[in-house]
């Protein structure tokens, strides 16, 4: 198995890409016990969360991220990520500063090692 912060990596580089492409795309990565916190509202389970993320109101979205930290969950391969960076949306010239935390759960997918997002919580920073 890859290490810790590869598999963070990777999945961070995935997640943004595809958000940044195709919100819907994301619903591989979550089930039906994952929970999403966005800006304090939480919704719990793949179609609750892929319909909170499709409807947020902008047309274009870019994540520029700018830290990514990760470490050991509570079960083996578990991993917490906590990423910083900035978003752009739509025509808007000033990016707006966000955190987002994840906590990846390993599954087996037909012999393969994947990963689901057990618990997403994202935050706006306001300075």
């Amino acid at each position: 198995m890859s290490s810790l912060e590869e598999v963070a990596t990777l999945f961070v580089q995935f997640y943004y890409n595809q958000f940044d492409q195709d919100r819907a795309g994301l619903s591989g990565l979550y089930r039906d016990g994952s929970m999403l916190t966005f800006e304090s509202a939480s919704f719990k389970g793949t179609p609750s969360i892929v319909e909170k993320l499709q409807s947020l109101p902008f047309r274009q979205i870019k994540h520029q991220v700018a830290t990514m930290d990760s470490q050991p969950g509570v079960a083996p391969d578990h991993i917490m990520v906590l990423v910083t960076g900035q978003l752009l949306v739509d025509e808007e010239q000033r990016p707006m500063s966000y955190t987002q935390s994840f906590y990846l759960v390993p599954e087996n997918v037909n012999g393969q090692a994947r990963y689901y997002v057990h618990n997403d919580i994202f935050k706006l920073v306001y300075a």
